[in-house]
């Protein structure tokens, strides 16, 4: 990497022209990934990407002026003092919070830059370029304010939200809501029949604890393969397949260990009364979950959990005595 006084004011115009290129195409990536959710968000960068195309032009006319026609490959990777930043394609999907904070960085950065390269330009007609370019900077951010202001006014700003809030229900509230509730429920028969089976025979509290650990782990494994394979995400808009099948898969497991863990306390009868209590606790979290994100009334969420749960509960205990 060459440090940045290092470079000559051809090199300077160079990794000028290249930073206002890649900015004008991050722009552009982020209007594409936000058109289908965020349709006013999307435009803002669309104003943004051509302020950007405006600045590489200006650059590039007064370039061929001193310079020719010839442009050195200069980009920003190769001057140390730039940050690093990761490519949009690899950030998907796209948020709200992400790329406005995103682009308030790079502005800040373009304008530091512009402000020590015409520090170091000897040339007037360079020196002047990029001080208007800084400035310009400057104003670029008041220009997106004005632009926000323009382009999302209170309605639109409220339907972003909501489908901020759709999003993050469909990616990660649900394959966290179905796993938490599948570890959570699927894992209570295995670990009270061992339970049960274990105070019967005289057996110790690691018999429960090992059942319960392996049907939580099974679970989520089980649980995060099928939601991953399930759908890709193309055409429901639920996000990335492995995404949403980690948080399944985290959640299944979380859910079986939740009551499993009181079992290493020694006492088995103690250990169960315990893991009763987190059950109860589960299940109400749940309820809450399905009552708060998925909108349902908070009398059917309870009886549908806490019913499955009774059940599977019960079909444990009668295992575990038989």
């Amino acid at each position: 990497m060459r440090s940045f006084d290092s470079l000559s004011e051809r090199e300077i115009l160079a990794l000028a022209i290249a930073s206002e290129e890649e900015d004008s195409r991050v722009y552009g990536d982020f209007a594409e990934g936000l058109k289908d959710n965020y349709p006013a968000t999307a435009e803002l960068f669309r104003g943004m990407q051509q302020e950007e195309s405006e600045h590489r032009r200006r650059l590039y006319e007064r370039y061929r002026e001193k310079f020719g026609e010839h442009i050195p490959l200069i980009r920003r990777q190769d001057v140390r003092g730039f940050v690093t930043r990761k490519p949009v394609w690899l950030v998907q999907p796209l948020g709200l919070d992400t790329v406005r904070k995103t682009a308030e960085s790079m502005e800040t950065e373009t304008r530091r830059f512009y402000l020590r390269a015409a520090e170091r330009a000897t040339d007037v007609s360079i020196r002047e370029l990029l001080t208007d370019l800084a400035e310009a900077e400057r104003g670029h951010v008041t220009a997106a304010e004005n632009l926000e202001e323009k382009l999302l006014p209170p309605e639109v700003r409220e339907q972003e939200e909501h489908a901020r809030r759709r999003l993050f229900v469909l990616q990660v509230v649900q394959p966290g809501l179905a796993g938490l509730m599948d570890g959570s429920v699927s894992t209570l028969a295995p670990l009270f029949a061992a339970a049960f089976a274990a105070a019967r025979m005289g057996q110790t509290h690691w018999l429960p604890f090992k059942v319960g650990l392996a049907a939580s782990l099974g679970a989520g494994i089980s649980m995060g393969f099928a939601e991953a394979l399930s759908d890709d995400g193309s055409l429901t808009g639920r996000g990335h397949p492995y995404v949403r099948g980690v948080v399944c898969g985290l959640m299944t497991t979380l859910g079986g260990i939740g009551h499993t863990m009181p079992y290493l306390i020694p006492n088995l009868h103690l250990a169960t009364s315990v893991a009763i209590g987190v059950v109860i606790f589960e299940l109400a979290a749940i309820s809450y979950i399905r009552h708060r994100y998925m909108e349902s009334p908070w009398v059917s969420a309870t009886i549908q959990v806490v019913l499955g749960g009774v059940l599977v509960f019960l079909t444990g205990i009668l295992i575990g005595s038989s």
